[in-house]
C-alpha cells in the first residue's frame, strides 16, 4: 500500500519540532483550547493518502480479542445498532483544533456491551482499511463520548474524513480517532500502532501535550 511520502515526512519533522519544546498542562474544566493548539474554521483533511473504496455489499466491521463475543457485521447491520449522537471538539496533533463536531453514530459503549469484554482486556487495537492502527487504554474507550462515526454535521461521513465510518475519542488526540475503521481487537496487551511505532505519545492527551513519546516514557 503506497502512503503519501510528503504528508508522512511533514509529520515526521512536526514531531522533530515538539521534541525541542516543553509539554504544558491545562484543565480541560478551566479552559477549551488545549495547550499549543489553534481553533479552525475549516475542517483539515490528514491521513495516510489512501482513501479505501466503500463498497456496502463488501464492507465489514469486526470485532475480536479478548471478548466473550465476537462481532461480524455488514453494513446494513452496522447502521442497525443503536444510535447516538455526540457534539464535540476536535483536537489534532499538527495544532489545529476544531469546535462542536457533531458525530452521529454508534457509541463505543454499546459495542462494548454487545461483545463484553473479558477480565483480560485493557487495551483496544484499531485496524483500518488503509492499513493503519491505533492503540487505545480501554477505560479510555468507555467514555460515553467515543463514537464509531458514521455521519458528520448530520450528513453521511465523507471519504476525506474518514467515511463510511470513523473512530472518534473527543479526549485525546485526532491521530488515535482512526479513519476508515474495518476492525476492533480487545487485547490483553498493548500493541503501538503506525504514530506510535514512529514516535508519537502512546496515549496522547492534548490537555498534557502528549504529542510524543519522551526517552524515558
Amino acid at each position: 500500500m503506497e502512503y503519501n511520502d510528503k504528508m508522512l515526512a511533514a509529520k515526521a519533522k512536526l514531531l522533530e519540532r515538539f521534541k525541542k519544546s516543553e509539554p504544558r498542562q491545562a484543565d480541560p474544566e478551566k479552559e477549551r483550547l488545549p495547550p499549543g493548539q489553534h481553533v479552525t474554521k475549516g475542517f483539515p483533511v490528514l491521513d495516510l493518502g489512501v482513501k479505501p473504496r466503500f463498497h456496502p455489499k463488501r464492507w465489514r466491521f469486526q470485532v475480536e480479542g479478548e471478548v466473550e463475543e465476537e462481532l461480524d457485521l455488514d453494513w446494513d447491520d452496522f447502521i442497525r445498532l443503536p444510535r447516538g449522537r455526540e457534539i464535540a471538539d476536535f483536537h489534532c496533533v499538527t495544532t489545529w483544533s476544531k469546535f462542536d463536531v457533531r458525530w452521529d453514530g454508534v457509541r463505543f459503549v454499546d459495542v462494548a456491551a454487545m461483545v463484553r469484554p473479558t477480565d483480560e482486556a485493557r487495551f483496544v487495537i484499531v485496524h483500518s482499511a488503509d492499513g493503519y492502527t491505533t492503540n487505545l487504554p480501554l477505560a479510555d474507550c468507555l467514555d460515553d463520548d467515543v463514537m464509531l462515526a458514521d455521519q458528520l454535521f448530520g450528513e453521511p461521513l465523507p471519504i476525506e474524513h474518514g467515511g463510511p465510518m470513523r473512530l472518534v475519542v473527543p479526549k485525546l488526540y485526532a491521530w488515535k480517532s482512526a479513519k476508515f475503521v474495518r476492525k476492533l481487537v480487545f487485547s490483553k496487551n498493548d500493541q503501538p500502532g503506525f504514530w506510535e511505532e514512529r514516535g508519537y505519545h502512546d496515549r496522547g492527551d492534548p490537555w498534557k501535550e502528549e504529542r510524543y513519546r519522551s526517552s524515558n516514557a
